[in-house]
């Protein structure tokens, strides 16, 4: 891959969060259950597509924590952010 990662390889980002572009999303394992931000990459943007957050996390600040994290990334890698998911778009707007 053009960023030097293969496939499989989770690069990680800060907070507990990790980066698999390969798999196109970022993740965050807390207690055994792991967060998923799904995204996919197109003409300079990062389009997030979905979230997921175990039932066991919810409630505890894990979904925030994670697209927080990956909107820092996204932003470092001076991509455009789309939020075609509903909890990304909330947590952007509430971020400022």
């Amino acid at each position: 891959m053009a960023n030097g990662l293969q496939a499989g390889d989770a690069r990680p980002v800060g907070d507990g969060v990790t980066d698999n572009r390969h798999a196109g999303h970022y993740a965050l394992a807390v207690e055994g259950a792991t967060a998923v931000a799904e995204y996919r990459i197109e003409d300079g943007r990062i389009v997030f597509t979905h979230t997921r957050v175990p039932p066991t996390l919810e409630g505890r600040g894990v979904g925030r924590r994670l697209v927080l994290a990956a909107l820092a990334d996204a932003d470092a890698a001076g991509l455009e952010v789309v939020a075609d998911c509903w909890f990304v778009a909330k947590v952007l707007a509430a971020r400022g």
